[in-house]
């Protein structure tokens, strides 16, 4: 009888796929990650890097003869679309929430006939977020939250992180973007609506660049707002929530819940 042959050599260009194969106890199966990998740590050490964020190596990917190459999203349309002319097998992801992340990591497991691992997994995360949702809908003080993902020009948070945001007990500034799903769409062209909106909390990734509190503080007028004055401004590493992946579901919402409850305690203080 003929059989079908088994993915055996996968390669990730971007993390949360990787880490998601790790998680699953699947990592033997991969044989190229994107430089930008760091979670999990041994993958940086253990795995060749084959290409940046938009731009890739495609002879060293090609020499290491994968079964399949995921990559995600418009982001990496180019690099899909290239590899798809160069004879490779390509899975390209493109969600943006967390449903999304929750399907994504089914999809793989059961791409890789592994569905009874990937929806253990994936009950584990659920079960999270349910607990944490109750946390969220008890909070007795909801601080209103503003997070930039880049700063030239400013950049509010893609859906996933918006999601996050609300789920742990804050407002969501920008939730109007939420659904934007592309970064041009989430320019914030004026400043001043910020500055109105008055957030009790800032949070912010940019993207992969180290975020500069100054640059942010010292922009004009932004003295008055309650998050500067009060020195709640923080970086979350864009590796934990800017991936669409379980890190924003697991670490992720545990820096921003601390982060949270450290703030309503500090009212509660005061009151």
């Amino acid at each position: 009888m003929y059989k079908i042959k088994p993915i055996q050599r996968i390669i990730c260009l971007t993390e949360e796929t990787t880490e998601t194969l790790y998680n699953l106890n699947l990592d033997h199966l991969i044989v190229g990650v994107t430089r930008y990998t760091f979670r999990p740590p041994i993958a940086r050490k253990e795995k060749p890097k084959v290409s940046g964020y938009i731009d890739a190596k495609f002879d060293k990917i090609i020499a290491l003869k994968p079964d399949l190459v995921i990559t995600w999203s418009d982001l990496q349309a180019d690099i899909t679309s290239e590899l798809i002319k160069r004879g490779i097998e390509v899975i390209c992801f493109n969600h943006r929430d967390i449903n999304g992340i929750l399907s994504m990591i089914y999809k793989l497991g059961s791409l890789l006939n592994e569905s009874q691992k990937a929806e253990i997994y994936v009950n584990t995360l659920i079960e999270k977020l349910e607990n944490v949702k109750l946390i969220g809908e008890n909070r007795e003080n909801k601080p209103k939250v503003y997070f930039e993902e880049w700063f030239d020009p400013i950049i509010s948070g893609i859906t996933w992180v918006s999601e996050i945001i609300e789920l742990c007990g804050g407002i969501d500034i920008y939730e109007k973007n939420r659904y934007n799903f592309l970064a041009k769409d989430r320019i914030v062209e004026n400043q001043n609506e910020i500055i109105e909106h008055d957030p009790d909390i800032i949070l912010a990734s940019w993207c992969g660049k180290k975020f500069q509190k100054n640059q942010l503080i010292n922009r004009d007028g932004w003295d008055k707002i309650k998050a500067v004055k009060n020195n709640q401004i923080f970086e979350i590493k864009s590796e934990i929530i800017l991936q669409p992946g379980p890190a924003s579901i697991t670490d992720g919402i545990d820096i921003i819940l601390s982060i949270y409850n450290n703030w309503e305690n500090k009212i509660k203080i005061k009151q």
